[in-house]
């Protein structure tokens, strides 16, 4: 199990681990082990509605991931190792961390109204255009000063019917913790997913002219 970021000095806890281990080892009894602790990505977000939806459907895929970062770890690098990732043993997304940030987008594209219908995979609907893509980096930086957590996604919208692309893509941000803790990590990977997402509907609705049919354009004329 590797060390955790943050615990800067692992001695006096690894000192009262032993001796705690030394004293309940004559009573037969084992030290507790560390439960794992589930956080949930499911930010808040401030949209407000810029006109009218759109009259088509958006379907928001599950997004791709590499590695472990297609799984429920947190992952975490440092200064000291900027090439390896590694994996908190005890700090878990409470689902598949692509699937959790599709779920971010779809829900910031509803709340925003930008179109009649937004979708995902479960619903099986058909849809007028697809949104999907890659989650490429969604780490915490533990040893940055300040520590932050950072992301990268890959987008593209694609048209339905003739699987047309309109637009890729890429979002990258970091966001700064209010404390170097679990907790305050959590909170801070929430902040910067709306933070991703309040991007992604700025695109869509600069998008809105390729997103019409000649027929919806001629309308507000």
């Amino acid at each position: 199990m590797s060390r955790s970021p943050f615990k800067r000095d692992p001695r006096p806890f690894l000192a009262l681990s032993l001796l705690l281990s030394l004293m309940l080892g004559g009573c037969g009894t084992a030290p507790p082990v560390p439960r794992d602790r589930y956080y949930t990505l499911d930010p808040d977000f401030q949209t407000s509605a810029g006109g009218p939806p759109l009259a088509a459907s958006l379907l928001v895929n599950d997004l791709a991931a590499r590695g472990f970062l297609g799984g429920r770890q947190i992952l975490y690098r440092t200064q000291e190792r900027p090439l390896a990732v590694d994996r908190y043993q005890v700090y878990l997304w409470d689902e598949p961390l692509p699937r959790a940030m599709a779920s971010v987008l779809a829900r910031a594209i509803r709340e925003a109204g930008l179109f009649t219908q937004v979708i995902i995979p479960a619903d099986r609907a058909r849809a007028d255009f697809l949104l999907g893509g890659e989650l490429i980096r969604f780490e915490h930086r533990p040893t940055d000063r300040p520590p932050v957590v950072a992301a990268t996604l890959s987008l593209s919208l694609v048209k339905a019917d003739d699987r047309r692309s309109l637009w890729t893509r890429q979002y990258s941000a970091t966001e700064p913790l209010a404390a170097n803790r679990p907790d305050a990590m959590a909170e801070a990977f929430n902040r910067l997913a709306a933070r991703l997402a309040a991007e992604v509907l700025s695109d869509l609705r600069t998008s809105r002219p390729l997103l019409q049919t000649p027929a919806q354009s001629g309308a507000g004329t």
